[in-house]
Protein backbone atom coordinates (compact mmCIF):
# COMPACT_ATOMS: atom_id res chain seq x y z
CA UNK A 1 0.00 0.00 0.00
CA UNK A 2 2.96 2.35 0.47
CA UNK A 3 3.22 3.20 -3.23
CA UNK A 4 -0.38 4.46 -3.24
CA UNK A 5 0.52 7.31 -0.89
CA UNK A 6 4.30 7.53 -1.22
CA UNK A 7 4.94 6.87 -4.91
CA UNK A 8 8.38 8.02 -6.04
CA UNK A 9 7.30 8.02 -9.69
CA UNK A 10 3.91 8.41 -11.37
CA UNK A 11 2.78 7.80 -14.94
CA UNK A 12 -0.45 9.47 -16.02
CA UNK A 13 -1.72 7.13 -18.73
CA UNK A 14 -4.20 9.09 -20.77
CA UNK A 15 -2.65 12.49 -20.08
CA UNK A 16 -3.96 14.95 -22.67
CA UNK A 17 -2.71 18.25 -24.13
CA UNK A 18 -6.36 19.42 -24.23
CA UNK A 19 -7.25 21.37 -21.04
CA UNK A 20 -10.87 20.14 -20.99
CA UNK A 21 -9.86 16.48 -20.77
CA UNK A 22 -9.72 14.65 -17.42
CA UNK A 23 -6.22 13.35 -18.24
CA UNK A 24 -4.99 16.94 -18.58
CA UNK A 25 -6.63 17.98 -15.30
CA UNK A 26 -5.10 15.05 -13.37
CA UNK A 27 -1.61 15.82 -14.69
CA UNK A 28 -2.04 19.53 -13.95
CA UNK A 29 -3.20 18.80 -10.39
CA UNK A 30 -0.23 16.55 -9.65
CA UNK A 31 2.14 19.30 -10.83
CA UNK A 32 0.25 22.08 -9.01
CA UNK A 33 0.20 20.16 -5.71
CA UNK A 34 4.01 20.26 -5.62
CA UNK A 35 4.71 16.57 -6.21
CA UNK A 36 8.48 16.10 -6.15
CA UNK A 37 8.82 12.62 -7.66
CA UNK A 38 9.27 11.65 -11.28
CA UNK A 39 6.20 12.40 -13.38
CA UNK A 40 5.57 10.87 -16.81
CA UNK A 41 2.66 11.87 -19.09
CA UNK A 42 1.65 9.02 -21.42
CA UNK A 43 -0.05 9.90 -24.73
CA UNK A 44 0.26 8.03 -28.05
CA UNK A 45 0.91 11.17 -30.14
CA UNK A 46 1.98 14.12 -27.97
CA UNK A 47 5.69 14.87 -27.47
CA UNK A 48 5.17 17.20 -24.51
CA UNK A 49 2.31 18.03 -22.13
CA UNK A 50 2.42 20.86 -19.59
CA UNK A 51 6.16 21.17 -20.02
CA UNK A 52 6.80 17.47 -19.37
CA UNK A 53 8.15 15.06 -21.94
CA UNK A 54 5.40 12.64 -22.98
CA UNK A 55 5.79 8.96 -23.84
CA UNK A 56 3.72 6.87 -26.28
CA UNK A 57 3.15 4.11 -23.70
CA UNK A 58 4.28 3.15 -20.23
CA UNK A 59 6.87 0.69 -21.61
CA UNK A 60 8.73 3.62 -23.25
CA UNK A 61 9.34 5.34 -19.91
CA UNK A 62 13.07 5.03 -19.11
CA UNK A 63 12.82 4.69 -15.33
CA UNK A 64 10.75 2.61 -12.89
CA UNK A 65 7.10 3.54 -12.28
CA UNK A 66 5.59 3.07 -8.81
CA UNK A 67 2.07 4.26 -9.62
CA UNK A 68 0.03 4.57 -12.81
CA UNK A 69 -2.98 6.87 -12.91
CA UNK A 70 -5.20 5.48 -15.67
CA UNK A 71 -7.51 7.89 -17.51
CA UNK A 72 -8.39 6.11 -20.77
CA UNK A 73 -11.65 4.64 -22.14
CA UNK A 74 -12.71 1.53 -20.21
CA UNK A 75 -12.23 -0.75 -23.23
CA UNK A 76 -8.55 0.23 -23.40
CA UNK A 77 -7.86 -0.37 -19.70
CA UNK A 78 -7.05 -4.13 -20.05
CA UNK A 79 -4.32 -3.34 -22.61
CA UNK A 80 -2.95 -0.58 -20.39
CA UNK A 81 -2.91 -2.93 -17.39
CA UNK A 82 -0.97 -5.57 -19.34
CA UNK A 83 1.67 -2.94 -20.14
CA UNK A 84 1.70 -1.66 -16.56
CA UNK A 85 2.20 -5.19 -15.28
CA UNK A 86 5.09 -5.82 -17.65
CA UNK A 87 6.63 -2.50 -16.62
CA UNK A 88 6.54 -3.48 -12.96
CA UNK A 89 4.04 -0.85 -11.80
CA UNK A 90 3.15 -1.40 -8.13
CA UNK A 91 -0.29 0.25 -7.99
CA UNK A 92 -2.79 1.49 -10.57
CA UNK A 93 -5.34 4.21 -9.82
CA UNK A 94 -8.06 3.60 -12.42
CA UNK A 95 -10.15 6.76 -12.70
CA UNK A 96 -11.89 5.51 -15.86
CA UNK A 97 -15.58 4.61 -15.54
CA UNK A 98 -17.66 2.13 -17.55
CA UNK A 99 -17.25 -1.03 -15.49
CA UNK A 100 -19.46 -2.92 -13.03
CA UNK A 101 -21.59 0.14 -12.40
CA UNK A 102 -22.97 0.07 -15.97
CA UNK A 103 -24.10 -3.56 -16.12
CA UNK A 104 -22.99 -7.12 -17.08
CA UNK A 105 -20.63 -6.11 -19.92
CA UNK A 106 -18.89 -3.63 -17.67
CA UNK A 107 -18.69 -6.23 -14.91
CA UNK A 108 -16.96 -8.67 -17.28
CA UNK A 109 -14.52 -5.95 -18.31
CA UNK A 110 -13.78 -5.25 -14.65
CA UNK A 111 -13.22 -8.95 -14.02
CA UNK A 112 -10.65 -9.04 -16.85
CA UNK A 113 -8.83 -6.04 -15.41
CA UNK A 114 -8.74 -7.74 -12.01
CA UNK A 115 -7.35 -10.95 -13.49
CA UNK A 116 -4.57 -9.07 -15.27
CA UNK A 117 -3.69 -7.06 -12.16
CA UNK A 118 -3.61 -10.21 -10.02
CA UNK A 119 -1.37 -12.00 -12.51
CA UNK A 120 1.23 -9.23 -12.33
CA UNK A 121 0.80 -8.35 -8.66
CA UNK A 122 -0.48 -4.83 -9.34
CA UNK A 123 -2.71 -3.34 -6.63
CA UNK A 124 -5.73 -1.45 -8.01
CA UNK A 125 -7.62 1.55 -6.66
CA UNK A 126 -10.97 1.96 -8.41
CA UNK A 127 -12.04 1.76 -11.16
CA UNK A 128 -14.63 4.53 -11.46
CA UNK A 129 -13.00 6.68 -8.79
CA UNK A 130 -11.90 10.26 -8.17
CA UNK A 131 -8.31 9.35 -7.29
CA UNK A 132 -6.03 9.79 -4.27
CA UNK A 133 -4.48 12.69 -2.33
CA UNK A 134 -1.57 12.62 0.11
CA UNK A 135 -0.89 16.00 1.69
CA UNK A 136 2.32 14.77 3.34
CA UNK A 137 3.78 13.91 -0.04
CA UNK A 138 2.22 16.86 -1.86
CA UNK A 139 0.36 14.65 -4.29
CA UNK A 140 -3.06 15.39 -5.76
CA UNK A 141 -3.72 12.53 -8.17
CA UNK A 142 -7.40 13.40 -8.69
CA UNK A 143 -9.40 15.49 -11.13
CA UNK A 144 -10.48 17.97 -8.45
CA UNK A 145 -8.23 20.93 -7.71
CA UNK A 146 -9.38 21.19 -4.06
CA UNK A 147 -6.07 20.28 -2.44
CA UNK A 148 -6.73 20.27 1.33
CA UNK A 149 -4.55 21.66 4.06
CA UNK A 150 -2.17 19.23 5.73
CA UNK A 151 -3.78 17.77 8.84
CA UNK A 152 -4.77 14.64 10.71
CA UNK A 153 -8.02 13.44 9.10
CA UNK A 154 -7.89 10.50 6.67
CA UNK A 155 -11.00 10.12 4.51
CA UNK A 156 -12.21 7.37 2.19
CA UNK A 157 -15.25 7.69 -0.04
CA UNK A 158 -16.89 5.17 -2.32
CA UNK A 159 -18.57 8.05 -4.12
CA UNK A 160 -16.55 10.57 -6.11
CA UNK A 161 -19.31 13.16 -5.72
CA UNK A 162 -19.31 12.72 -1.95
CA UNK A 163 -15.53 12.94 -2.06
CA UNK A 164 -15.72 16.40 -3.61
CA UNK A 165 -18.22 17.45 -0.92
CA UNK A 166 -15.79 16.32 1.77
CA UNK A 167 -12.93 18.22 0.14
CA UNK A 168 -15.11 21.34 -0.15
CA UNK A 169 -15.99 21.02 3.54
CA UNK A 170 -12.32 20.69 4.50
CA UNK A 171 -11.50 23.80 2.49
CA UNK A 172 -14.35 25.82 4.01
CA UNK A 173 -13.63 24.80 7.62
CA UNK A 174 -9.83 24.71 7.22
CA UNK A 175 -9.73 21.16 8.58
CA UNK A 176 -6.56 19.46 7.37
CA UNK A 177 -6.42 16.02 5.76
CA UNK A 178 -3.58 13.54 5.97
CA UNK A 179 -4.92 11.33 3.17
CA UNK A 180 -7.95 11.27 0.89
CA UNK A 181 -8.96 8.19 -1.09
CA UNK A 182 -11.82 7.63 -3.51
CA UNK A 183 -12.27 3.85 -3.73
CA UNK A 184 -14.93 3.70 -6.48
CA UNK A 185 -15.91 0.15 -7.43
CA UNK A 186 -13.33 -1.42 -5.09
CA UNK A 187 -12.05 -4.00 -7.53
CA UNK A 188 -9.10 -4.55 -5.19
CA UNK A 189 -8.19 -1.91 -2.59
CA UNK A 190 -11.02 -1.34 -0.12
CA UNK A 191 -11.67 0.04 3.36
CA UNK A 192 -10.00 -2.93 5.08
CA UNK A 193 -6.73 -2.32 3.22
CA UNK A 194 -6.85 1.39 3.95
CA UNK A 195 -7.57 0.90 7.65
CA UNK A 196 -4.46 -1.27 7.92
CA UNK A 197 -2.40 1.56 6.41
CA UNK A 198 -4.04 4.39 8.37
CA UNK A 199 -3.56 2.53 11.66
CA UNK A 200 0.22 2.97 11.39
CA UNK A 201 0.17 6.33 9.61
CA UNK A 202 1.69 8.86 12.06
CA UNK A 203 -0.14 11.78 10.42
CA UNK A 204 -3.63 10.26 10.83
CA UNK A 205 -5.56 10.74 14.08
CA UNK A 206 -9.14 10.15 12.93
CA UNK A 207 -10.60 8.21 9.99
CA UNK A 208 -13.79 9.04 8.13
CA UNK A 209 -15.47 6.63 5.72
CA UNK A 210 -18.37 7.09 3.30
CA UNK A 211 -19.55 3.58 2.43
CA UNK A 212 -22.11 2.40 -0.13
CA UNK A 213 -21.49 -1.35 0.09
CA UNK A 214 -18.95 -3.90 1.22
CA UNK A 215 -17.84 -7.31 -0.03
CA UNK A 216 -15.13 -8.24 2.50
CA UNK A 217 -17.08 -7.88 5.72
CA UNK A 218 -14.90 -10.18 7.83
CA UNK A 219 -11.68 -8.41 6.82
CA UNK A 220 -13.26 -5.03 7.50
CA UNK A 221 -14.26 -6.06 11.02
CA UNK A 222 -10.78 -7.41 11.74
CA UNK A 223 -9.02 -4.27 10.55
CA UNK A 224 -11.55 -1.89 12.08
CA UNK A 225 -11.41 -3.68 15.44
CA UNK A 226 -7.63 -3.29 15.55
CA UNK A 227 -7.65 0.30 14.31
CA UNK A 228 -10.49 1.60 16.50
CA UNK A 229 -8.47 0.72 19.60
CA UNK A 230 -6.04 3.54 18.78
CA UNK A 231 -7.86 5.82 16.33
CA UNK A 232 -11.57 6.74 16.05
CA UNK A 233 -13.38 5.61 12.88
CA UNK A 234 -16.45 7.54 11.76
CA UNK A 235 -18.66 5.92 9.09
CA UNK A 236 -21.52 7.32 7.03
CA UNK A 237 -23.29 4.42 5.32
CA UNK A 238 -25.67 5.06 2.42
CA UNK A 239 -28.43 2.70 1.29
CA UNK A 240 -30.31 2.67 4.60
CA UNK A 241 -33.56 2.31 2.64
CA UNK A 242 -34.38 0.14 -0.38
CA UNK A 243 -34.35 3.25 -2.59
CA UNK A 244 -30.93 4.28 -1.30
CA UNK A 245 -29.56 0.77 -1.80
CA UNK A 246 -30.77 0.80 -5.42
CA UNK A 247 -29.12 4.17 -6.01
CA UNK A 248 -25.82 2.91 -4.58
CA UNK A 249 -25.91 -0.14 -6.85
CA UNK A 250 -26.39 2.01 -9.96
CA UNK A 251 -23.60 4.33 -8.87
CA UNK A 252 -20.68 2.01 -8.08
CA UNK A 253 -22.24 -1.42 -8.51
CA UNK A 254 -22.33 -1.76 -4.71
CA UNK A 255 -24.39 -4.47 -3.03
CA UNK A 256 -25.70 -2.61 -0.02
CA UNK A 257 -27.14 -5.52 1.98
CA UNK A 258 -29.09 -5.43 5.25
CA UNK A 259 -28.76 -2.08 7.00
CA UNK A 260 -29.19 -3.65 10.44
CA UNK A 261 -26.30 -6.03 9.76
CA UNK A 262 -24.07 -3.13 8.78
CA UNK A 263 -24.96 -1.35 12.02
CA UNK A 264 -24.23 -4.48 14.06
CA UNK A 265 -20.92 -5.13 12.31
CA UNK A 266 -19.71 -1.56 12.71
CA UNK A 267 -20.68 -1.50 16.36
CA UNK A 268 -18.88 -4.83 16.89
CA UNK A 269 -15.73 -3.32 15.38
CA UNK A 270 -15.89 -0.10 17.38
CA UNK A 271 -16.85 2.05 14.39
CA UNK A 272 -18.99 5.12 15.13
CA UNK A 273 -21.76 5.08 12.55
CA UNK A 274 -23.58 8.34 11.90
CA UNK A 275 -26.82 8.94 10.02
CA UNK A 276 -26.30 12.39 8.53
CA UNK A 277 -23.58 14.33 6.79
CA UNK A 278 -23.72 16.99 9.51
CA UNK A 279 -22.98 14.36 12.18
CA UNK A 280 -20.15 13.06 10.03
CA UNK A 281 -18.58 16.51 9.74
CA UNK A 282 -19.09 17.29 13.44
CA UNK A 283 -17.37 14.14 14.69
CA UNK A 284 -14.47 14.42 12.25
CA UNK A 285 -13.90 18.01 13.34
CA UNK A 286 -14.19 17.15 17.03
CA UNK A 287 -11.77 14.24 16.92
CA UNK A 288 -9.33 16.17 14.72
CA UNK A 289 -9.30 19.09 17.15
CA UNK A 290 -9.42 17.37 20.56
CA UNK A 291 -7.38 14.60 22.22
CA UNK A 292 -8.93 11.18 22.80
CA UNK A 293 -10.18 10.37 26.33
CA UNK A 294 -7.51 8.69 28.46
CA UNK A 295 -9.90 6.17 30.00
CA UNK A 296 -13.46 4.88 30.05
CA UNK A 297 -14.72 7.08 32.91
CA UNK A 298 -17.61 8.56 30.95
CA UNK A 299 -20.84 9.66 32.66
CA UNK A 300 -24.09 10.07 30.71
CA UNK A 301 -26.71 12.59 31.85
CA UNK A 302 -29.94 12.50 29.87
CA UNK A 303 -33.57 13.45 30.30
CA UNK A 304 -34.71 10.36 28.41
CA UNK A 305 -33.63 6.81 29.18
CA UNK A 306 -33.69 5.71 25.54
CA UNK A 307 -31.04 8.29 24.63
CA UNK A 308 -28.60 6.88 27.17
CA UNK A 309 -28.80 3.22 26.11
CA UNK A 310 -27.32 1.24 23.23
CA UNK A 311 -29.82 -1.08 21.45
CA UNK A 312 -29.12 -4.83 21.20
CA UNK A 313 -27.51 -6.02 18.02
CA UNK A 314 -29.49 -8.21 15.57
CA UNK A 315 -28.57 -11.79 14.80
CA UNK A 316 -26.55 -12.66 11.73
CA UNK A 317 -28.44 -12.42 8.45
CA UNK A 318 -28.27 -15.39 6.05
CA UNK A 319 -25.88 -14.72 3.19
CA UNK A 320 -24.28 -11.76 4.97
CA UNK A 321 -20.58 -10.97 4.36
CA UNK A 322 -20.15 -10.46 8.11
CA UNK A 323 -18.96 -13.10 10.62
CA UNK A 324 -21.39 -14.47 13.18
CA UNK A 325 -19.76 -12.40 15.95
CA UNK A 326 -21.31 -9.30 14.37
CA UNK A 327 -24.59 -10.25 16.00
CA UNK A 328 -23.29 -9.76 19.57
CA UNK A 329 -24.16 -6.73 21.64
CA UNK A 330 -21.35 -4.19 21.51
CA UNK A 331 -19.86 -3.60 24.97
CA UNK A 332 -18.23 -0.27 24.02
Amino acid sequence: MRELFEARSIAVIGASPRPEKVGHVVLRNIIASGYSGELYPVHPKADEILGRRAYPDVMAIPGPVDMAVVVVPSTVVPTVMEQAGEKGVKVAVIISAGFREVGPEGAELERRVGEIASRYGVRVLGPNCLGVISTRNRMNATFTDDFPLSGHVAVTSQSGAMGTILLDWAKGTRIGFSQFVSVGNKLDIDEADLLAYFRDDPDTRVIGMYVEGMRRGREFIEQASSTSRCKPIIALKSGRTSTGAKAASSHTGALSGSDSVYSAAMAEAGVLRVKTLDEFFDLLQAFASMPLPRGDGVAIVTTRAAWGSWPPMPARTTGSPWPASAGRRWKG
